[in-house]
């Protein structure tokens, strides 16, 4: 059997875990709002039209923020048409992604779905086809306590406390020509700077993303990103990294180690984002919200095929990706490496969270089912709270079509405040077991051990709404001798050792 060691000590950390890594994303675009949290003629529903199968799912994941209203929608929405009576709000087209949005739900009724979910709101406020007093407008609206034009208005729609949304994002991947009204570096940064100023003047407490490059292949990455901070370094808190991986050609080994190059984004953008801090000799320290992250390409082209049957449709199933065993592979791997990042990672978005590249679908007047990504999302979520420790691992590498040395065992580990550890760790190799030798000297005895185990014998094995325990983990015996334990080929593993 292959070996790998897994060498782990208390006083050698990376950082605390920031809960908002494990946030989520809900856009208008597709059925992710309505018929996926939204479906007021559905049997669950409850008084104000909310799904409550699709509430329980989602309150599973234990996710502390949601990023909305979008995306590439939030470039041309006019934030006044969702508030107000609901008969009343206008109709528009969604430029980007050719639909028509209804605006039947909006900050009203999403920050109330919201606390019905426990999760905080991240709203992202355009900076396309608006600007900063747009923006300052509706922070205004949302966590004014009232006596000015906004806040009284939020008031006399129905809301008399603020929503007191505390994160915001400036714009969304402003950096791609796909964008409405996109900009150069210096046209974004610059109005992001302006935004920030009178955001933060209208409320101190809140915090700022900035645009990041849309992807580490964009022409302008790193040059986009230093640019930007140049110009609003000391308003904002955060930029952002948006990354999707896909397995087009069938290549799993390679799709497995994308997370290399994830590993990569992450530790250039920060790079940027120091040197930046140096040339403007600043003690603040900018870190980074992968706010938007997963596995995107099953459904390109039923997408392409949708838009020339249904122009400008309502709830469109546009982005129904169906997600496999290996996708929840490099989901738990794209966990362990936000983990391993945590120094610097201090927020992280699935997106989305509900039908579109979600691991959560639905059926219209029907059922609601668990992908095979909720799965280490959830388990990261629930047991990955504490403080991540810094991995010593020790395993053979490989190579694949696009990268070399990939370690054939990632792991992360996780130190809880009562003393217990969590180790997630997956085996990369598709036919063979590892033996994973967990060296933890440094904390004593520990009273008891569980593993549990995401595994399937085919890598394209899916979850549906007639079967939606075929990809699910399960717990196996483990009796850690000598701090042993052995990985199945092509799995995701949750080790924890309690005190």
């Amino acid at each position: 059997m292959k070996k790998a060691k897994l060498i782990l000590d208390k006083d050698y950390v990376i950082s605390r875990i920031d809960p908002r890594v494990y946030g989520s994303f809900v856009e208008h675009l597709g059925r992710s709002i309505y018929t996926g949290i939204y479906e007021p003629d559905h049997p669950s529903a409850d008084k104000e039209g909310f799904r409550k199968d699709v509430l329980d799912l989602v309150r599973g994941l234990n996710t502390p923020i949601i990023r909305y209203p979008g995306g590439n929608f939030v470039s041309g929405f006019r934030w006044q048409d969702s508030i107000g009576p609901v008969a009343d709000r206008p109709k528009r087209l969604d430029l980007a992604w050719k639909t028509t949005e209804p605006n039947e739900v909006g900050i009203h009724e999403f920050c109330s779905w919201a606390k019905k979910a426990s999760a905080n709101v991240m709203y992202a406020v355009n900076l396309g086809t608006s600007g900063p007093a747009e923006a300052q407008n509706l922070v205004e609206y949302a966590n004014h306590k009232g006596g000015s034009a906004w806040s009284d208005l939020r008031i006399k729609n129905g809301a008399k406390d603020p929503f007191d949304i505390k994160l915001w994002c400036l714009g969304n991947e402003m950096d791609g020509p796909w964008q409405m009204c996109h900009k150069t570096a210096t046209e974004y940064g610059r109005v992001a700077n302006e935004a920030a100023k009178m955001m933060k003047w209208t409320d101190d407490s809140i915090e700022l993303v900035a645009c990041g490059s849309s992807s580490s292949e964009m022409p302008t990455f790193g040059d986009w990103e230093y640019t930007v901070l140049s110009e609003c370094y000391e308003n904002v808190d955060y930029v952002s990294l948006h990354r999707y991986y896909g397995n087009p050609h069938n290549d799993t080994p390679d799709f497995l180690a994308s997370t290399m190059d994830l590993e990569n984004f992450i530790r250039t953008v920060a790079s940027i984002c120091d040197s930046v801090k140096g040339k403007k000799r600043s003690s603040k320290q900018i870190n980074l919200s992968l706010d938007e992250y997963n596995v995107w390409y099953h459904s390109n082209e039923q997408d392409q095929q949708l838009y020339k049957r249904e122009p400008w449709g309502t709830a469109l199933p546009l982005l129904e990706d169906v997600y496999n065993f290996e996708d929840a592979l490099l989901v738990g791997l794209m966990l362990i490496t936000i983990l391993k990042n945590a120094d610097r990672v201090k927020i992280a978005c699935m997106a989305q969270l509900v039908n579109v590249i979600a691991p959560i679908m639905t059926r219209p007047n029907g059922g609601a089912w668990a992908q095979t990504i909720y799965w280490p999302l959830q388990q990261a979520s629930l047991l990955g709270r504490g403080t991540s420790l810094l991995p010593q691992l020790i395993c053979e590498k490989q190579d694949t079509s696009h990268y070399t040395d990939v370690p054939m065992v990632d792991a992360a580990a996780v130190l809880h405040d009562d003393g217990s550890v969590v180790i997630f760790a997956v085996n990369r190799n598709l036919t063979e077991p590892v033996e994973l030798e967990c060296d933890l000297r440094a904390f004593g005895k520990f009273a008891k051990t569980s593993h549990m185990m995401l595994h399937h014998d085919d890598v394209k094995a899916i979850n549906t709404e007639t079967d939606p325990l075929n990809v699910i983990p399960r717990e196996v015996p483990v009796t850690f001798k000598d701090g042993k334990v052995v990985l199945p080929p092509a799995s995701w593993n949750v080790i924890q050792v309690i005190k």
